[in-house]
């Protein structure tokens, strides 16, 4: 008895300790905070939306120059005031997770008040003037940042362990899907078993996701959907969506990769001398998809997708394809925005546009494997793709279906694209860091 007593007292010291609560108590907060945010920027972005579809129902023309300009002026505001807003923000949480180990001190860059400001203005003004971007990478930073914020008012210094939980909790907040929010936080965001297994993040993901429900009640974010799987020809269809959506899926991460990281240079660093008009030449390239296809490809692709799990009859051939070159030249314009909603709604539109391989499949059959296949090609994250799509149409029935296109894609995808497209983008965020590092001591 009296060892029992010994090995307990450690533990409960531990638990009475003034800094153990000071800190579950910062986890806790944020991770209600997060939640609250990211309410917040869904309702502003659903806005920004249809504001610009107010306008685009004017004259349809205006995107061919409000698009443009738009795209220009996102992209001179990252440069001049909020450098490390640009693009998704996945990767810059992913490269912080790692800098945070060594230089603590250089994450204001990355994840800080700062990006929190600047990336809620720019994505939503990105979806303002029509760019076809999705908000739920930039609210993983936002989350990052809110924690790490909480973290500093707080003084407790598990600044790695933080960065985690807000990540994952902003998954799990925009999408109201609180079990991709922690199988995305081991995924792709946790470095250690122990990280991965932490129960204090996994209760910072929960609240979370409590706080978006209470916002917005329960809801599933494609609706609830009965598609079925019959026989042999679905089995075709996993096939099928699983080989196609994580070959073009990978094709898609290899271009996004290439032409943040590589396409300067390519022309003898003209692009990257100019990155304002290429800016507003990639938003002239996506108005004139978007016009040309009645304004489908514009935004998130929400309405789209939804549309498609429904049956998709208003949706037009070709809109997946479109869909995809439009979230491409969004992506690498460097303007901030993500590509979860915009992949999914492609995903969706490939899969339906795959069906004419497989008639006797319906199409809304089609559209989900799709999504679940596309996406996984392009994050090549399986689980995270799997459980997020479950968790966003509730149909359970497509478990093994939804699970099997997700790991073939990923299969598919690895041949074409090696390496994940978030850890890829983000050793350039590393790399700027050493390098800006290095011309300090250069300096000092």
């Amino acid at each position: 008895m009296a060892k029992d007593l010994r090995r307990l007292r450690p533990v409960i010291s531990r638990w009475m300790s003034l800094r153990h609560w000071r800190s579950q108590i910062v986890f806790w907060s944020g991770g209600l905070l997060v939640g609250v945010v990211a309410v917040f920027l869904a309702v502003i972005c659903d806005r920004a939306q249809d504001i610009f579809r107010l306008v685009r129902g004017f004259y349809w023309w205006i995107p061919l120059i409000l698009t443009p300009l738009g795209f220009a002026a996102s992209a001179w505001a990252t440069r001049r005031w909020f450098t490390g807003t640009q693009g998704s923000g996945i990767p810059q949480v992913i490269a912080a997770t790692e800098i945070v180990r060594h230089h603590p001190d250089a994450l204001d860059h990355l994840v800080s008040i700062r990006i929190i400001i600047g990336k809620t203005l720019l994505l939503f003004f990105g979806l303002l003037c029509g760019a076809s971007i999705g908000r739920e990478g930039p609210t993983v930073q936002i989350g990052a940042s809110l924690m790490r914020v909480a973290g500093r008012v707080g003084r407790i210094g598990n600044e790695s362990a933080l960065l985690l939980a807000g990540g994952a909790a902003g998954v799990a907040a925009a999408f109201n899907t609180p079990l991709a929010g922690i199988v995305f936080a081991i995924e792709e965001l946790g470095k250690s078993f122990e990280q991965r297994t932490s129960g204090t993040v996994i209760f910072t993901v929960m609240l979370a996701g409590i706080a978006s429900l209470g916002l917005l009640g329960d809801y599933t974010y494609f609706g609830r959907n009965t598609t079925h799987i019959m026989g042999w020809q679905d089995a075709v269809a996993v096939l099928i969506c699983g080989i196609g959506g994580g070959f073009i899926g990978g094709g898609f991460s290899r271009a996004l990769v290439f032409g943040t990281r590589r396409l300067g240079s390519v022309f003898g660093g003209a692009l990257a001398k100019r990155p304002v008009m290429f800016a507003a030449l990639c938003g002239l390239l996506v108005a004139v998809i978007g016009v040309s296809t009645g304004g489908t490809i514009f935004g998130t692709g929400y309405t789209e997708a939804k549309a498609l799990l429904t049956g998709g009859e208003h949706i037009p051939h070709g809109y997946g394809v479109l869909k995809v070159l439009g979230t491409l030249l969004s992506c690498v314009s460097g303007i901030p925005g993500g590509i979860f909603a915009p992949s999914l709604a492609a995903g969706a539109g490939l899969g339906a546009d795959m069906q004419v391989f497989v008639p006797m499949v319906p199409v809304a059959t089609m559209a989900l494997l799709g999504m679940v296949g596309y996406f996984s090609g392009v994050v090549q994250s399986p689980l995270t793709s799997f459980v997020i799509v479950l968790e966003m149409t509730n149909d359970h029935d497509m478990v093994i279906p939804l699970m099997a296109t997700s790991l073939l894609a990923y299969g598919v995808s690895k041949l074409i694209c090696p390496r994940p497209l978030y850890h890829s983008l983000s050793q350039g965020f590393v790399k700027q860091e050493r390098e800006r590092r290095g011309e300090r001591l250069k300096e000092t």
